[in-house]
């Protein structure tokens, strides 16, 4: 048989773990486990279950971090597909399949980039579900996992299995999107009813196939935004930016509603394995454990009289007493105090945010760039300061402020600074200053991180004051 290839689906934000997930940093990227990103966590898998590539798809606001955790994770020969608009898992998985079909085609494993899986003791590991469900694909079979519920979650969709094919295969009779609470406990309790994962195995022509019959919207319009893709590389990855006037046509469906639910060719591999989709601080609080009083805390938290909480503290001390059935979440700009049983409405809270222009929706304090990152440390009427971070060897866009100067401190490491024609090299205490309207730029000649302070002092100091002239990472024009 041909070797799999594993396809990472990377277009979600994350809002419901906001806040420590923002949508320009979503919870895929974020050291969850241990340490490691759940994106990692889906490399690795890939790399476990022998895949032979991987196609990343993911929107441009993520592409950096995308080419990053597959560099660091030493995957040299995978392919990054860069969608304009968000447009669910249906139009995501379309385009992979359509780069699979030019390279000869072949069996594919579509895996969320923001899931956390792991074999259960005493149970058929996941590769003997994979290795069962790529038979079936081999036979035009479009198969999902299906996960055996261990609690009545209104949050996931299910599956009901139909008639049993070869090899632990089974027809998909019935697939139910999020039920309410009764009909959650009734499928919990039956031998037949999964937990849908959102993971997939196909062969790319066969899902090619039926989206043609199912949703030809959809594929037309994907083929034709692919065809009139542009190729580029970022940190010496290959990626293809996707044609934008006609992706964004494409219709916002995901994989199940598009074709899942319609195609006579559904078929189920139940998986006893370890699996959680992190959509919720519910779901989060059932994989990290709980004390004897019943509560998940991560991070510095003292609890006097609590039951059955969610406490997550990144940075400083979370103290509660007397409280039940509450998520807790402190970031460095915001804390969210929530009724556990409405934790999947915290999306809600964050479309709240962004009518309201708050940031915080968006962005965390500490911003991530392809360079490094900055966060605020101050501002106020014309002002504002931030501490910057420069890994080594990378660099600043060659660019210009028309409304803002700026002053650069370094703190610690070596700095090497364009300022209009003159190069300059600072050290440690020494400073420069970057006028209104010279084009500057900053890099890191070292082998160690360039700390320094910026000063901003101008009318406006938003981040859409940047005229690029260039960019080692392909950015250019206005922010």
């Amino acid at each position: 048989m041909p070797d799999i290839t594993a396809v990472i689906l990377s277009g979600g934000s994350g809002t419901r773990l906001w806040p420590l997930s923002r949508t320009r940093f979503p919870k895929q990227f974020i050291p969850l486990m241990g340490g490691r990103s759940l994106f990692a966590g889906a490399l690795e898998q890939a790399r476990r279950l022998g895949c032979a590539r991987v196609i990343v798809v993911c929107n441009e606001a993520h592409r950096f971090f995308a080419v990053a955790e597959l560099r660091a994770a030493g995957v040299r020969d995978g392919r990054v597909l860069i969608e304009p608009v968000a447009r669910n898992t249906a139009p995501a998985t379309a385009l992979a399949a359509l780069a699979l079909e030019e390279c000869g085609g072949g069996p594919m494993l579509v895996l969320p980039s923001d899931h956390c899986i792991a074999d259960r003791a005493g149970a058929a590991p996941f590769a003997d579900c994979v290795a069962r469900a790529r038979a079936a694909a081999a036979r035009g079979l479009l198969v999902t996992f299906g996960i055996k519920p261990g609690w009545a979650e209104t949050g996931y969709g299910y599956i009901i299995a139909g008639e049993a094919l070869a090899d632990g295969v089974c027809k998909v009779a019935q697939f139910t999107e999020k039920p309410g609470l009764a009909q959650a406990r009734d499928y919990a309790a039956r031998r037949d009813c999964y937990w849908n994962s959102g993971m997939f195995l196909f062969e790319a022509k066969s899902v090619l196939a039926e989206l043609r019959r199912h949703a030809p919207e959809v594929l037309e319009t994907c083929a034709e935004a692919w065809q009139r893709r542009e190729s580029d590389r970022i940190l010496g990855a290959p990626v293809e930016r996707v044609e934008g006037g006609r992706f964004a046509a494409c219709p916002d469906i995901s994989l199940d509603y598009a074709l899942m639910e319609k195609t006579a060719g559904a078929a189920v591999v139940p998986a006893d394995i370890e699996w959680s989709d992190l959509g919720s601080w519910e779901a989060f609080a059932q994989i990290i454990g709980r004390d004897a009083g019943g509560n998940a805390v991560v991070g510095d938290a003292v609890l006097e009289d609590c039951r059955d909480n969610m406490v997550y503290a990144s940075g400083r001390l979370v103290a509660a007493v007397g409280v039940r059935d509450h998520v807790i979440v402190e970031t460095p700009d915001a804390v969210l105090v929530a009724d556990r049983a409405r934790s999947q409405s915290v999306r809600q809270l964050v479309v709240r945010l962004r009518e309201r222009r708050r940031p915080e929706g968006d962005w965390h304090r500490k911003v991530r760039r392809p360079w490094g990152s900055y966060e605020s440390v101050d501002s106020g009427e014309g002002f504002q300061v931030k501490r910057i971070i420069v890994e080594p060897g990378q660099c600043l866009s060659l660019q210009r402020h028309r409304r803002r100067s700026e002053h650069w401190v370094v703190v610690r490491g070596e700095a090497r600074v364009t300022l209009g024609d003159e190069v300059l090299a600072l050290g440690p205490n020494r400073s420069v200053c970057i006028p209104v309207g010279v084009k500057h730029r900053l890099e890191n000649p070292g082998d160690k991180p360039l700390h320094l302070i910026e000063v901003q002092c101008g009318d406006y100091l938003g981040e859409d004051d940047i005229e690029r002239f260039e960019d080692v990472y392909g950015r250019t024009g206005k922010s």
